[in-house]
């Protein structure tokens, strides 16, 4: 299908979004794309939670800002590169923003850590595809994403905010809105660049 391939070449990483609402139909049929990925023993390890109310999201772009700053102090960070913190505003600002969380609920359970490990990788695995299906589906929509990694170096702080139970893992915000830019088209490595191996260990 053609248009599958557009899709995944047109889609860009839009950070700044246009005033206007986004339908909740529009935003379910979104997420019931996300939750279509292949997972690990179709655990599908992923919950995802949408966050439409202003007071809320200003609360946790606080929260998440302060904890910023104190890591960025404690690295030893200038006070100017310690602004950078305030870049947690578009999570306040996105007319829509979803966090999108980790649990192993339907993972298998080791009783040694090694193959537990193991068991965890293959949630991440899957709750990438989730994320991935998530983006092409809002594209598909009019609509621009940008995948943040910044819950995750947070988690506890975002939990307590939200009031998240501890089987649940903050892990990535999906910012989501109309797009206000238009973003360049990113440079890719090619495919060239790669190097293959077969089952003989020929290198080509």
């Amino acid at each position: 299908m053609p248009e599958v391939f557009d899709a995944i070449r047109q889609r860009r990483s839009v950070r700044k979004y246009l005033p206007k609402k986004i339908s909740n139909e529009i935003v379910t049929e979104v997420l019931a794309a996300a939750s279509w990925a292949p997972s690990a023993h179709n655990s599908q390890p992923w919950c995802f939670i949408v966050l439409d109310d202003a007071s809320v999201k200003r609360k946790l772009a606080d929260a998440m800002a302060a904890v910023w700053a104190k890591d960025l102090q404690r690295d030893g960070v200038t006070v100017e590169a310690i602004k950078r913190a305030e870049r947690v505003e578009r999570f306040a600002t996105a007319p829509v923003l979803i966090l999108a969380c980790l649990t192993m609920d339907g993972l298998r359970k080791f009783p040694d850590t090694e193959r537990q490990v193991c068991e965890r990788d293959l949630a991440v695995q899957s709750f990438g595809a989730a994320l991935q299906n998530l983006l092409l589906a809002a594209h598909a929509k009019g609509l621009g994403a940008c995948w943040f990694c910044a819950p995750a170096f947070c988690k506890e702080t975002v939990r307590k905010v939200l009031k998240i139970p501890d089987a649940v893992e903050p892990q990535a915000f999906v910012a989501m809105g109309y797009p206000a830019e238009k973003p360049q088209v990113p440079i890719k490595k090619l495919l060239q660049g790669y190097c293959f191996v077969d089952m003989w260990g020929r290198t080509f």
